[in-house]
Protein backbone atom coordinates (compact mmCIF):
# COMPACT_ATOMS: atom_id res chain seq x y z
CA UNK A 1 0.00 0.00 0.00
CA UNK A 2 2.84 2.39 0.73
CA UNK A 3 4.29 1.83 -2.74
CA UNK A 4 0.90 2.41 -4.39
CA UNK A 5 0.34 5.61 -2.42
CA UNK A 6 3.82 6.84 -3.32
CA UNK A 7 3.21 6.12 -7.02
CA UNK A 8 -0.12 7.93 -6.92
CA UNK A 9 1.51 10.93 -5.28
CA UNK A 10 4.19 11.09 -7.98
CA UNK A 11 1.60 10.75 -10.76
CA UNK A 12 -0.57 13.41 -9.15
CA UNK A 13 2.36 15.81 -8.89
CA UNK A 14 3.21 15.22 -12.55
CA UNK A 15 -0.39 15.77 -13.67
CA UNK A 16 -0.66 19.00 -11.69
CA UNK A 17 2.57 20.26 -13.28
CA UNK A 18 1.29 19.42 -16.76
CA UNK A 19 -2.05 21.13 -16.13
CA UNK A 20 -0.26 24.25 -14.88
CA UNK A 21 1.94 24.42 -17.99
CA UNK A 22 -0.88 23.69 -20.47
CA UNK A 23 -2.57 27.14 -20.24
CA UNK A 24 0.77 28.86 -20.75
CA UNK A 25 1.39 26.81 -23.87
CA UNK A 26 -2.07 27.59 -25.21
CA UNK A 27 -1.57 31.32 -24.55
CA UNK A 28 1.75 31.28 -26.43
CA UNK A 29 0.16 29.42 -29.32
CA UNK A 30 -2.64 31.99 -29.49
CA UNK A 31 -0.20 34.90 -29.33
CA UNK A 32 1.91 33.37 -32.11
CA UNK A 33 -1.15 32.84 -34.31
CA UNK A 34 -2.34 36.42 -33.73
CA UNK A 35 1.11 37.86 -34.49
CA UNK A 36 1.20 35.84 -37.74
CA UNK A 37 -2.23 37.16 -38.74
CA UNK A 38 -1.15 40.73 -37.97
CA UNK A 39 1.99 40.35 -40.12
CA UNK A 40 0.00 39.04 -43.08
CA UNK A 41 -2.65 41.75 -42.83
CA UNK A 42 -0.02 44.47 -42.38
CA UNK A 43 1.76 43.41 -45.58
CA UNK A 44 -1.50 43.70 -47.52
CA UNK A 45 -2.35 47.15 -46.10
CA UNK A 46 1.15 48.51 -46.76
CA UNK A 47 1.09 47.36 -50.38
CA UNK A 48 -2.47 48.61 -50.95
CA UNK A 49 -1.72 52.08 -49.58
CA UNK A 50 1.65 52.34 -51.32
CA UNK A 51 0.07 51.36 -54.64
CA UNK A 52 -2.96 53.64 -54.29
CA UNK A 53 -5.33 50.66 -54.68
CA UNK A 54 -8.92 51.56 -55.57
CA UNK A 55 -10.61 48.26 -56.41
CA UNK A 56 -10.35 46.28 -53.17
CA UNK A 57 -14.07 46.36 -52.43
CA UNK A 58 -13.82 43.18 -50.35
CA UNK A 59 -12.31 45.33 -47.60
CA UNK A 60 -15.83 46.49 -46.73
CA UNK A 61 -16.34 43.05 -45.14
CA UNK A 62 -13.41 43.55 -42.77
CA UNK A 63 -12.88 47.26 -42.03
CA UNK A 64 -15.59 47.93 -39.46
CA UNK A 65 -14.95 51.65 -38.87
CA UNK A 66 -12.48 54.47 -39.52
CA UNK A 67 -12.13 57.48 -37.21
CA UNK A 68 -10.06 60.62 -37.85
CA UNK A 69 -9.29 62.92 -34.90
CA UNK A 70 -8.33 66.37 -36.22
CA UNK A 71 -6.45 69.08 -34.30
CA UNK A 72 -5.77 72.61 -35.58
CA UNK A 73 -2.46 74.49 -35.36
CA UNK A 74 -1.53 78.08 -36.24
CA UNK A 75 1.42 79.20 -38.37
CA UNK A 76 3.70 79.09 -35.30
CA UNK A 77 3.00 75.43 -34.65
CA UNK A 78 0.87 76.13 -31.57
CA UNK A 79 -2.38 74.28 -30.92
CA UNK A 80 -5.31 76.58 -31.63
CA UNK A 81 -7.92 77.23 -28.97
CA UNK A 82 -10.72 75.39 -30.75
CA UNK A 83 -12.43 72.05 -30.23
CA UNK A 84 -10.83 69.21 -32.17
CA UNK A 85 -13.02 67.67 -34.86
CA UNK A 86 -13.89 64.00 -35.34
CA UNK A 87 -14.77 62.25 -38.56
CA UNK A 88 -16.41 58.83 -38.18
CA UNK A 89 -17.07 56.31 -40.95
CA UNK A 90 -18.76 52.89 -40.95
CA UNK A 91 -20.46 50.82 -43.61
CA UNK A 92 -23.88 52.01 -42.45
CA UNK A 93 -23.26 55.68 -41.60
CA UNK A 94 -20.79 58.57 -41.55
CA UNK A 95 -20.61 61.61 -39.30
CA UNK A 96 -18.70 64.82 -38.62
CA UNK A 97 -18.70 65.96 -34.98
CA UNK A 98 -21.82 63.89 -34.42
CA UNK A 99 -23.74 65.21 -37.44
CA UNK A 100 -24.66 62.63 -40.07
CA UNK A 101 -23.13 62.87 -43.55
CA UNK A 102 -25.32 61.03 -46.02
CA UNK A 103 -23.54 59.01 -48.68
CA UNK A 104 -20.08 59.13 -47.07
CA UNK A 105 -20.22 55.54 -45.79
CA UNK A 106 -17.52 52.91 -46.26
CA UNK A 107 -19.25 51.36 -49.25
CA UNK A 108 -16.19 50.58 -51.38
CA UNK A 109 -12.51 49.77 -51.09
CA UNK A 110 -11.36 53.07 -52.59
CA UNK A 111 -12.88 55.01 -49.69
CA UNK A 112 -11.17 52.74 -47.17
CA UNK A 113 -7.70 53.00 -48.73
CA UNK A 114 -8.20 56.71 -49.44
CA UNK A 115 -9.05 57.43 -45.81
CA UNK A 116 -6.25 55.23 -44.41
CA UNK A 117 -3.83 57.19 -46.65
CA UNK A 118 -4.79 60.53 -45.04
CA UNK A 119 -1.55 62.44 -44.38
CA UNK A 120 -0.59 63.36 -40.85
CA UNK A 121 -0.37 67.06 -41.75
CA UNK A 122 -2.58 68.97 -44.20
CA UNK A 123 -3.06 72.63 -45.10
CA UNK A 124 -5.90 74.30 -43.22
CA UNK A 125 -6.11 77.58 -45.19
CA UNK A 126 -8.77 78.16 -47.84
CA UNK A 127 -6.38 78.12 -50.82
CA UNK A 128 -4.84 74.70 -50.22
CA UNK A 129 -7.36 73.33 -47.70
CA UNK A 130 -6.88 69.62 -47.13
CA UNK A 131 -3.86 69.23 -49.42
CA UNK A 132 -0.87 67.23 -48.06
CA UNK A 133 1.88 69.33 -46.55
CA UNK A 134 5.58 68.49 -46.61
CA UNK A 135 6.60 70.77 -43.74
CA UNK A 136 4.83 73.00 -41.25
CA UNK A 137 7.01 76.12 -41.45
CA UNK A 138 5.01 79.35 -41.04
CA UNK A 139 1.70 77.92 -42.26
CA UNK A 140 -1.47 76.98 -40.39
CA UNK A 141 -2.11 73.26 -40.62
CA UNK A 142 -4.22 70.42 -39.29
CA UNK A 143 -3.02 67.22 -37.65
CA UNK A 144 -4.84 63.98 -38.47
CA UNK A 145 -4.87 60.83 -36.34
CA UNK A 146 -6.55 58.08 -38.33
CA UNK A 147 -7.64 54.84 -36.66
CA UNK A 148 -9.09 51.85 -38.51
CA UNK A 149 -10.95 49.06 -36.71
CA UNK A 150 -10.56 45.80 -38.59
CA UNK A 151 -11.68 42.18 -38.45
CA UNK A 152 -8.73 40.11 -39.64
CA UNK A 153 -8.92 38.84 -43.21
CA UNK A 154 -6.20 36.26 -42.58
CA UNK A 155 -6.70 33.29 -40.26
CA UNK A 156 -9.56 30.84 -39.87
CA UNK A 157 -11.96 30.50 -42.80
CA UNK A 158 -14.87 29.95 -40.40
CA UNK A 159 -14.66 33.60 -39.33
CA UNK A 160 -14.73 34.99 -42.86
CA UNK A 161 -17.74 36.34 -44.79
CA UNK A 162 -20.33 35.52 -45.85
CA UNK A 163 -21.05 35.13 -42.14
CA UNK A 164 -24.64 35.41 -40.91
CA UNK A 165 -23.84 34.31 -37.36
CA UNK A 166 -23.61 37.48 -35.27
CA UNK A 167 -21.87 35.69 -32.39
CA UNK A 168 -19.19 34.26 -34.67
CA UNK A 169 -18.69 37.58 -36.41
CA UNK A 170 -18.35 39.58 -33.20
CA UNK A 171 -16.01 36.98 -31.66
CA UNK A 172 -13.63 36.98 -34.64
CA UNK A 173 -10.10 38.29 -34.13
CA UNK A 174 -10.10 42.09 -34.46
CA UNK A 175 -7.49 44.82 -34.10
CA UNK A 176 -7.00 48.59 -34.29
CA UNK A 177 -4.60 50.32 -36.69
CA UNK A 178 -3.16 53.80 -36.24
CA UNK A 179 -2.25 55.06 -39.73
CA UNK A 180 0.56 57.64 -39.73
CA UNK A 181 1.38 59.00 -43.18
CA UNK A 182 4.09 61.52 -42.39
CA UNK A 183 6.68 63.51 -44.35
CA UNK A 184 10.09 61.92 -44.31
CA UNK A 185 12.37 63.40 -41.67
CA UNK A 186 14.72 65.94 -43.25
CA UNK A 187 17.17 68.66 -42.31
CA UNK A 188 14.94 71.60 -41.43
CA UNK A 189 17.66 74.05 -42.56
CA UNK A 190 17.48 72.54 -46.04
CA UNK A 191 13.69 72.76 -46.16
CA UNK A 192 13.78 76.40 -45.12
CA UNK A 193 16.39 77.30 -47.78
CA UNK A 194 14.63 78.47 -50.99
CA UNK A 195 17.78 77.72 -53.04
CA UNK A 196 17.88 74.04 -52.09
CA UNK A 197 15.38 73.09 -54.80
CA UNK A 198 16.64 69.55 -55.40
CA UNK A 199 16.60 68.68 -51.70
CA UNK A 200 13.15 70.25 -51.37
CA UNK A 201 11.96 68.18 -54.31
CA UNK A 202 13.09 64.98 -52.61
CA UNK A 203 11.48 65.99 -49.31
CA UNK A 204 8.13 66.82 -50.91
CA UNK A 205 7.89 63.48 -52.70
CA UNK A 206 9.19 61.11 -50.04
CA UNK A 207 6.99 60.04 -47.14
CA UNK A 208 7.02 57.46 -44.37
CA UNK A 209 3.99 55.26 -43.80
CA UNK A 210 3.69 53.73 -40.33
CA UNK A 211 0.92 51.32 -39.37
CA UNK A 212 0.72 50.65 -35.62
CA UNK A 213 -1.42 47.61 -34.79
CA UNK A 214 -2.99 47.01 -31.37
CA UNK A 215 -4.89 43.83 -30.51
CA UNK A 216 -7.10 42.12 -29.51
CA UNK A 217 -10.26 44.22 -29.56
CA UNK A 218 -13.29 43.45 -27.45
CA UNK A 219 -16.81 43.60 -28.99
CA UNK A 220 -17.13 47.25 -27.88
CA UNK A 221 -13.91 48.11 -29.82
CA UNK A 222 -11.75 48.68 -26.73
CA UNK A 223 -8.42 46.93 -26.25
CA UNK A 224 -8.55 43.67 -24.35
CA UNK A 225 -6.58 42.71 -21.25
CA UNK A 226 -2.83 42.30 -21.76
CA UNK A 227 -3.06 43.68 -25.30
CA UNK A 228 -0.11 43.77 -27.69
CA UNK A 229 1.27 46.36 -30.10
CA UNK A 230 3.38 46.09 -33.22
CA UNK A 231 4.47 48.67 -35.81
CA UNK A 232 5.20 48.29 -39.52
CA UNK A 233 6.70 50.97 -41.74
CA UNK A 234 7.69 51.62 -45.33
CA UNK A 235 9.01 54.54 -47.37
CA UNK A 236 6.95 55.77 -50.32
CA UNK A 237 8.14 57.96 -53.20
CA UNK A 238 5.62 59.67 -55.43
CA UNK A 239 2.84 62.22 -55.41
CA UNK A 240 0.16 61.94 -52.74
CA UNK A 241 -2.94 63.40 -54.37
CA UNK A 242 -6.10 64.73 -52.74
CA UNK A 243 -9.25 63.76 -54.58
CA UNK A 244 -12.78 62.55 -54.10
CA UNK A 245 -15.07 60.38 -56.16
CA UNK A 246 -16.10 60.94 -59.76
CA UNK A 247 -19.33 62.72 -58.83
CA UNK A 248 -17.38 65.19 -56.67
CA UNK A 249 -19.19 64.00 -53.58
CA UNK A 250 -17.88 62.07 -50.62
CA UNK A 251 -15.06 62.32 -48.08
CA UNK A 252 -11.61 63.69 -48.98
CA UNK A 253 -9.51 60.77 -50.20
CA UNK A 254 -5.76 60.49 -50.72
CA UNK A 255 -3.95 58.15 -53.13
CA UNK A 256 -0.29 57.61 -53.95
CA UNK A 257 0.76 57.86 -57.57
CA UNK A 258 4.27 56.48 -57.66
CA UNK A 259 4.98 57.66 -61.23
CA UNK A 260 4.12 61.31 -60.54
CA UNK A 261 6.04 63.89 -58.52
CA UNK A 262 5.24 67.35 -57.17
CA UNK A 263 7.36 70.41 -57.79
CA UNK A 264 8.77 71.82 -54.58
CA UNK A 265 7.22 75.17 -53.58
Amino acid sequence: MMEVALCLAIIGFALVSILLVLPLGMDKQRETREATVISQDATMFLEAIRGGARGMDDLTNYVVAITNYISFYNNKGLLQNRTPSVWGYTYGAASYNGGLRQGWNLTNGARIIGLMSTPEFTYSNLTFGGAPIANTFSVPFTSNRVFAYVRSFSGMAAEKPPQNNDLMREASFSYKVLCVNAPMAADTNVLANPNASFDQQLAVNLRELRLMFSWPLTPNSSLGFNHQNQSFRTDIAGELTLTNEEDGYGPPLYFYQSQLFNNAP
